[in-house]
């Protein structure tokens, strides 16, 4: 009589080949620990000395009466300039590096035939597509949104002490103070998975992520100023707006008034969650894609 094997549970089978994958890709887990790590840092050097520094030089310059002695720290205010758009340019790029990331990985898989095999040996190709994407979104989603939250910390700790300090609407400010970078960065992943399950190569997968990623950044970036209700102030008014508001439309009125519609500081946050939610869905609306590219793949339905 011949024993039969039962298979291994759904949940048992998904902790193996998420064990698998974290092995595998260790050398990218490493890198992107390693820039966590240091972007951590930098920005808690953001949220303290370096704005405390640069706030106090800024004191003493506007403090200046006589210029022919003026002193003031002009080094800490253009130190807290660079390490400031050093740290929010890398931040910014995380959803790039993730495309391409996500390309190179799967499309490499699918060209070497290491995917074909695992789904004859250990997985279906539903399990696999799961766990290949449900993995590296929790790694990149538990990264991402502390390094947020600092960003948000140390971009606050300078709004109004630093006299060139970025306003709130700044695109890669808005983008990394707030939880729009963690749904840029899913978009990102699911991006990379798509291309490479479309192109079943590495290199042609790695560089259609990044264009299909800056395709979605480029669109939010059109639609965000338009998932809230603007503002608009004409005449005297309009010109006395402060800097925190944002202006992203002007004119002229019929007898040459000028006007602007306007987002005020108070829409930040409205603007930081509709696009979060926009993001989101087009997220989700790409990994959808990626189990039907992987369903013309394989052939056929299959089983989970």
């Amino acid at each position: 009589m011949t024993t039969l094997t039962a298979p291994a549970p759904a949940p048992a089978a998904r902790a193996h080949l998420a064990r698998w994958l974290l092995r595998l890709h260790r050398p990218a887990l490493y890198v992107w620990t390693g820039l966590v790590l240091a972007l951590t840092a930098l920005l808690l050097l953001l949220h303290g000395p370096l704005t405390d520094a640069a706030a106090d030089a800024w004191r003493q310059y506007d403090a200046c009466t006589d210029w022919e002695h003026c002193t003031y720290n002009q080094n800490a205010i253009l130190r807290y300039k660079d390490w400031y758009n050093y740290a929010t340019l890398a931040l910014a790029a995380v959803p790039f590096l993730v495309a391409a990331w996500a390309g190179g990985a799967f499309g490499k898989e699918l060209e070497s035939g290491t995917a074909r095999l695992a789904w004859t040996q250990s997985s279906t190709p539903v399990r696999w597509l799961t766990v290949r994407l449900a993995v590296p979104a929790a790694a990149v989603a538990a990264g991402t949104a502390p390094l947020v939250w600092l960003h948000h910390l140390a971009w606050a700790a300078g709004n109004g002490r630093i006299d060139t300090a970025k306003q709130w609407y700044d695109i890669p400010t808005f983008h990394t103070n707030g939880p729009t970078l963690v749904a840029l960065a899913l978009c990102g992943l699911a991006a990379g998975a798509l291309t490479g399950l479309l192109s079943r190569r590495t290199l042609p997968a790695l560089g259609l992520g990044l264009l299909l990623t800056g395709a979605v950044w480029t669109a939010a970036q059109l639609l965000m100023p338009r998932l809230w209700p603007t503002r608009t102030s004409s005449g005297e008014a309009y010109f006395a707006l402060p800097n925190s508001s944002w202006t992203w439309r002007s004119g002229k009125l019929a007898d040459d008034v000028a006007y602007g519609d306007y987002h005020p500081a108070a829409h930040s946050w409205p603007l930081q969650l509709t696009t979060t939610a926009l993001l989101l869905a087009v997220a989700a609306l790409l990994t959808l894609g990626c189990y039907l590219a992987l369903r013309r793949l394989t052939g056929k339905t299959t089983a989970r």
